[in-house]
């Protein structure tokens, strides 16, 4: 799977390894940025990774920040996106088959290193239930 992957200062510890976790298991991952710790405004690395992943150019995103929460408000801001905040695996399995979530941000702040690579883990392999949920998915952007 061909994964975009951007954070702020706050994330960008965490986005390291799971840059790393993503390549070991095979997938193909570009990083958007920041590259450093040092304070960044966070609209400048999360909107480039929600707008490829919109394009299709990436089948999906991963975003990071202190809580996730300013950087999934980035993201849902681009048309096609369905960025869930997700602090735990529970919400991460729901975010995938019920909302059909092509873009996740985590929280640095909020939660372990283990618990953000078993969400992104979690997030990556769990399948879309499609049927009622499908019907819901589609009043999000409807056409036209």
């Amino acid at each position: 799977m061909k994964i975009a992957i951007g954070s702020d200062h706050a994330g960008y510890l965490y986005k390291g390894r799971i840059i790393r976790f993503l390549s070991r298991a095979g997938h193909e991952v570009v990083d958007f940025g920041t590259d450093s710790e040092e304070m960044t405004d966070y609209p400048v690395f999360i909107r480039p990774v929600a707008e490829a992943v919109a394009r299709g150019e990436f089948q999906r995103g991963v975003v990071l920040g202190g809580s996730g929460n300013g950087e999934a408000i980035v993201a849902n801001r681009v048309p096609g996106i369905r960025c869930a905040v997700c602090w735990n695996v529970e919400s991460a399995r729901l975010s995938r088959e019920h909302n059909d979530a092509n873009m996740v941000s985590l929280g640095q702040r909020m939660m372990n290193l283990s618990t953000a690579l078993q969400i992104v883990d979690i997030w990556l392999n769990t399948p879309f239930h499609g049927g009622r949920h499908a019907k819901r998915i589609a009043m999000i952007d409807p056409p036209g």
